[in-house]
C-alpha cells in the first residue's frame, strides 16, 4: 500500500445512507448485537462507510480495529440522541389507542398503529444524523464531516 492509506486521519468525511443509520441504531437500541458503520482502507479524503455487525471486543478507546485496520463507528455517535424518542413499544401503542375515546382496539389496528409508530421513530432517527463525528485514532481524536447519501 501507499503511504498514508492506511492512516484514518487522511478521512475528511464520511459518506452513510440513513437507511444503514437508522437499522444500525435500531438494532444497538434492540438487540445484544454491535452494528456499527464500517469505513475500511485504503483511506482517502471521503469514505463510504457501511452497516456492519462488528465484535463487541472492536468496541475500545479507539474506533480503529485493531486486526483489519477498518474504522467502526457507533450509530449512537452519528445522531443526536437527544432528537429521538424512546422506541415505540407494543404495549405504548395499545395504551395509546385504548386511551383515544375516537379509536376502538382490534389486533388489526394495534398492529398497523404500531407499524406507523416505528416507520415515525425511524424517519426521526433519519432526521438527527449529526453534520460531523469526531474518529477515535490510536493517533488522538480525528473530526470528520458526516454526508448522508440517498
Amino acid at each position: 500500500m501507499v503511504a498514508g492509506e492506511t492512516d484514518p486521519r487522511d478521512v475528511r468525511s464520511i459518506a452513510v445512507t440513513a437507511d444503514d443509520v437508522v437499522t444500525a441504531y435500531e438494532a444497538d437500541r434492540r438487540s445484544a448485537r454491535s452494528p456499527v458503520l464500517r469505513v475500511t482502507p485504503p483511506f482517502s479524503g471521503r469514505m463510504r462507510a457501511r452497516l456492519h455487525v462488528a465484535d463487541s471486543e472492536s468496541r475500545r478507546t479507539s474506533d480503529v480495529d485493531e486486526e483489519t485496520g477498518a474504522v467502526h463507528v457507533s450509530p449512537t455517535r452519528l445522531v443526536d440522541e437527544t432528537r429521538i424518542p424512546d422506541y415505540p413499544t407494543p404495549d405504548d401503542t395499545e395504551d395509546a389507542i385504548r386511551s383515544n375515546p375516537d379509536e376502538s382496539f382490534s389486533v388489526e389496528h394495534h398492529h398497523e398503529r404500531q407499524v406507523e409508530a416505528v416507520a415515525d421513530w425511524r424517519a426521526t432517527v433519519a432526521d438527527a444524523l449529526v453534520e460531523s463525528v469526531e474518529l477515535r485514532t490510536v493517533d488522538g481524536p480525528h473530526r470528520v464531516e458526516v454526508k448522508r447519501l440517498g
